[in-house]
């Protein structure tokens, strides 16, 4: 019998059980993208109240915490509630060369956008050579 060698079954065993156990967070799905020198990370927080958005940076965790509240009146006969409410949270870990001073944030339409610049000393520059002439020595004759 002959036994293949796959080196990506294991992996990829290992990340699907892994997949299995990470909470999702249907509350705040996330999309997350390069343009040019920002990060954009976009949430999708439709029916929150802007004022209930609290973001905080503490170390290179960027945290974001929402909430949506219940509706409720006095005659209310739920049929289907298949929206979540209550306070949503997510965590980001942000890695090194970020300019985590500079991160704006705006809500519009349902959606969080943070805008996550990266930082000066991170973007990738060139350094000139400089060339300087060699000082020649010139040989007098020898006289004698």
């Amino acid at each position: 019998m002959v036994t293949r060698f796959d080196p990506f079954r294991d992996v990829d065993r290992l990340l699907t059980n892994a997949l299995r156990q990470v909470p999702s967070s249907p509350g705040m799905p996330l999309d997350l993208y390069r343009e040019g020198e920002s990060f954009v990370a976009k949430v999708d927080l439709p029916g929150v109240d802007p004022s209930s958005i609290d973001i905080d940076v503490e170390e290179r965790t960027l945290t974001i915490r929402a909430e949506r509240r219940k509706e409720q009146g006095e005659d209310v006969q739920w049929l289907s509630h298949e929206r979540p409410t209550g306070t949503f949270a997510r965590q980001l870990s942000l890695g090194s060369g970020l300019a985590l001073d500079r991160i704006e944030a705006g809500y519009a339409d349902g959606v969080l956008t943070l805008t996550i610049p990266v930082a000066e000393e991170a973007k990738p520059r060139k350094i000139q050579v400089s060339h300087t002439a060699t000082p020649t020595t010139i040989e007098q004759p020898a006289q004698g």
